[in-house]
């Protein structure tokens, strides 16, 4: 009996050694793979050293010195190192983990990361197509500084996208930052006065977002799918003594401009306008139809420091109310 157990588990134990060895084989030769079909296509698309290890019950990837430009979007991307970990009995959910600091570029600038802990949890439907069924993202101590002049800082950031049920190409997003501190030169421009502190407390936004395409490898490939609908549930943002709330849809055209409404909730309003003039987003010869207007409409919302009111977004223009206050913004990933 002792025997014939032995031999079952040794059995086992070769069949399983098996497993893994094709498994992290297929892995490394895919991931090589699929790097020697970005160059084909035109990518730099280099690396140093790519191996898997983690044996037995682990596939964990390790690619060394990599580099990402695609010269048809202008993107790039460096790294000393990127780690992907997963569970041998669970190759479509991942783990990635970021190195400490890497390089980003896109068309129109190069941005040097440096944080602590980033890394993601990642899962993906189990077809060819890899496509991004859920993840989370964490960082910590994160630091943007580009070449353009700007560095951007905080604490703490969280990040978590799923696919929304019943709606194809759609993802549910949830974002939040701790103590994020804006780039100067953004800062100067709004607040020149320098009348609010330079950090954000909380940004917390909630939302359901549809594009053109789905996010999956054909995504990281090519064309990036384009925002077409966003369903606001909740984004509020502390900034001192300045607090803004809002909640609405709005779709978006072929070339990304939004119509629609949102909801939203202006505490000390004035500030906020005054901002918007030294900003640009707001003309200054309307500062004072706008401040009497607003004005009459934070009493009717029954505190005068605060605005309860619908940010309109039609033929490309941005309407608070019945005031018309700007240009609408354009969204657009591809260049």
């Amino acid at each position: 009996m002792v025997r014939a157990l032995f031999g079952i588990l040794i059995v086992v134990s070769l069949a399983w050694f098996g497993y893994w060895w094709v498994g992290s084989s297929a892995q490394q030769t895919a991931l090589s793979a699929w790097l020697e079909d970005r160059r084909s296509a035109g990518w730099v698309a280099d690396y140093d050293t790519l191996d898997v290890q983690g044996f037995p019950s682990r596939f964990d990837t390790r690619v060394t010195d990599l580099n990402l430009a695609d010269p048809a979007t202008g993107w790039a991307w460096q790294a000393p190192e990127f780690e992907v970990l997963m569970l041998s009995y669970k190759p479509n959910h991942a783990i990635a983990v970021w190195p400490d600091t890497q390089t980003i570029a896109t068309p129109q600038e190069r941005i040097d990361v440096t944080s602590q802990d980033m890394r993601a949890s990642i899962k993906f439907d189990a077809n060819t197509d890899l496509s991004l069924n859920a993840a989370t993202a964490e960082v910590k101590d994160l630091t943007l500084t580009s070449n353009a002049g700007w560095v951007t800082e905080m604490d703490a950031a969280m990040l978590s996208t799923r696919q929304t049920a019943g709606q194809a190409n759609a993802h549910d997003l949830f974002l939040q930052t701790t103590n994020l501190k804006p780039a100067r030169i953004f800062k100067d421009i709004i607040d020149p006065d320098n009348l609010l502190p330079d950090v954000f407390e909380t940004v917390r936004f909630n939302a359901t977002a549809g594009f053109d395409a789905p996010w999956d490898r054909h995504a990281v490939e090519g064309r990036k799918p384009e925002l077409t609908s966003l369903e606001i549930k909740e984004f509020n943002a502390a900034w001192g003594e300045l607090n803004f709330q809002a909640t609405g849809t709005v779709e978006l055209d072929a070339d990304g401009y939004p119509t629609g409404k949102i909801s939203v909730r202006a505490k000390n309003w004035q500030d906020m306008l005054e901002l918007g003039v030294s900003a640009g987003i707001v003309p200054a010869e309307l500062l004072g139809t706008l401040e009497g207007g607003l004005g009459l409409l934070a009493k009717l919302s029954g505190n005068p420091d605060t605005i309860d009111a619908p940010l309109s977004f039609q033929n490309r223009v941005i309407s608070l109310g019945p005031f018309p206050i700007g240009r609408a913004p354009q969204f657009r990933i591809n260049p």
